[in-house]
């Protein structure tokens, strides 16, 4: 693929769903902090672009959170902001931070908004920190592969420069390529469709410029495998805006491949195929993706029956890639795999990045969202049969089915979509429930909350569970770096000075 193969989006936040009016309400109960008037006029003073215009501030208070996507269906977003402020500059940035940390007024940051868990939503109004006009590369070191670039840049329009201009990739390809930010990417400890061969974001990751809550500017990273005491860039990977805001990304990049090669199998069980994949990491290979369907979704998709699907493409160096796709040929043979038509493959990287199908189910009544999650190789078989069918098990679902899409030498994760429908004023106790069914069943087979969604919202309930005490210590942290506790609070199930929040 290269930089023509991509299309442009419109490098700019897309809605999910259409609001109808500008009198728009929050849906979750929670203390809204509101901005005087006095304050708004410091704030124009500080940042380029301020705003306070109702359709402004309901546009910026949410995201791609299947729940407050229903909600929008009656115009209500999860929360709602009091300020949009716009900056152009980390001192733009540093400036709102200090003015509103000594106010103690709440700061959500927030950028392309395509996160599904609804980290980037404003649960107590105050400002919301809009980083899309902090955009574009800044620096590329080709000697070293390494490319830093600003917060607010969509991810289809910084690889098309970085491979159309410098002849590199970042390697990370995410669903929400065109909707999604390097700074969103980071901060929610993303993964792209390609992680297998280049790692995850905090694989990726080098170094970062980040502005605490009273303005204080920290940069991190910066060389290579440095042991300078604990590392501070992981300490802001995956903290979704909780403990700081990212003005500036370093990125490891890699030559832009040339070479590309492709294939699909089929096994008689999904935990056969899972299997592949552990031998396949096992032996060392790592093909860009490996992607294993149960047989609901592998039928649906694409038609194969009872059989579950293995789809695998790998790219880079010709030497590399034919010694990786040598090594899953004979693995999946080693399995009695059948070899499957390859055009399976094109068909996924076709529809790879299509995301209209979510905002057509919801408005056509149905309760529809995905859960991603990882595990241990000797955890994974046993973690799919309970988890689909504890999903199943929820009164109203019509399906639920998973993938394997990302594979480590460990582990992997599964991803499980299901589906619902009930009566319309029952919609939320049926997330609710179907959220509290799978995700339990997961952390009682052994597995992690999240694999690249994140947590903010949705997923806040259950960290308690999934860190233990580990959450006191990031308590601790947030503490001592946010001591207002002004930074998009709410989130990451730590507690709040603004309040609790209830929902519908």
């Amino acid at each position: 693929m290269t930089a023509a193969d991509i299309t442009p989006g419109p490098g700019a936040p897309t809605a999910p769903i259409a609001l109808r009016t500008d009198a728009v309400t929050p849906a979750i109960a929670a203390a809204r902090v509101e901005v005087p008037e006095s304050t708004v006029r410091r704030l124009r003073d500080a940042c380029a672009e301020v705003s306070t215009e109702p359709i402004v501030l309901a546009e910026a208070s949410r995201d791609w959170w299947p729940q407050a996507m229903i909600w929008a269906l009656d115009d209500k977003v999860a929360g709602l902001a009091s300020v949009v402020a716009r900056p152009t500059s980390r001192d733009e940035v540093a400036a709102v931070l200090a003015l509103c940390d000594a106010q103690h007024i709440p700061v959500t940051t927030a950028a392309g908004r395509s996160g599904v868990c609804g980290s980037s939503v404003p649960l107590h109004g105050g400002v919301v920190l809009d980083l899309t006009a902090m955009a574009g590369i800044t620096d590329v070191d080709d000697a070293s592969m390494v490319v830093e670039a600003l917060p607010g840049t969509f991810g289809d329009l910084f690889e098309i420069e970085l491979r159309g201009t410098h002849g590199l990739t970042a390697g990370h390809w995410p669903q929400s390529m065109a909707l999604s930010t390097v700074g969103g990417w980071v901060a929610c400890r993303g993964a792209g469709q390609y992680s297998t061969r280049y790692g995850k974001i905090e694989d990726i990751v080098e170094g970062l410029e980040v502005v605490l809550a009273d303005g204080t500017v920290v940069r991190t990273g910066g060389h290579p495998r440095a042991a300078v005491g604990p590392d501070l860039t992981q300490l802001f990977v995956g903290s979704e805006g909780t403990l700081g805001v990212m003005t500036s990304v370093r990125l490891r990049a890699h030559p832009a491949p040339d070479h590309e090669q492709r294939s699909a199998w089929s096994f008689d069980s999904f935990a056969a195929g899972l299997d592949a994949c552990r031998r396949i990491l096992r032996r060392g290979a790592t093909p860009a993706s490996l992607r294993l369907y149960d047989d609901v979704e592998a039928d649906r998709n694409y038609g194969t029956g009872d059989r579950t699907l293995l789809l695998v493409l790998d790219e880079g160096d010709p030497l590399v890639v034919d010694a990786t796709m040598r090594v899953v040929a004979e693995e999946c043979a080693a399995l009695d795999a059948k070899v499957e038509d390859v055009a399976h493959v094109q068909h996924w990287v076709e529809r790879r990045n299509d995301v209209a199908a979510l905002e057509k189910l919801i408005t056509g009544g149905l309760v529809v969202d995905t859960m991603e999650i990882t595990g241990r190789w000797a955890n994974l078989p046993a973690l799919y049969e309970s988890t689909v069918a504890a999903l199943r098990s929820v009164p109203g679902t019509l399906a639920a089915s998973a993938h394997q899409s990302h594979s480590y030498t460990d582990g992997g994760c599964l991803y499980f979509t299901f589906a619902g429908k009930t009566e319309p004023d029952e919609r939320d106790a049926y997330y609710r429930a179907i959220w509290d069914a799978g995700q339990r069943a997961v952390l009682a087979g052994g597995g992690s909350l999240s694999h690249h969604h994140g947590i903010g919202i949705n997923r806040a309930r259950f960290v308690r569970d999934a860190l233990g005490t580990g959450l006191d210590v990031l308590a601790s942290v947030k503490v001592a770096l946010d001591p207002s506790g002004i930074l998009n609070p709410g989130k990451l199930g730590l507690p709040s000075p603004f309040g609790p929040v209830a929902w519908p």
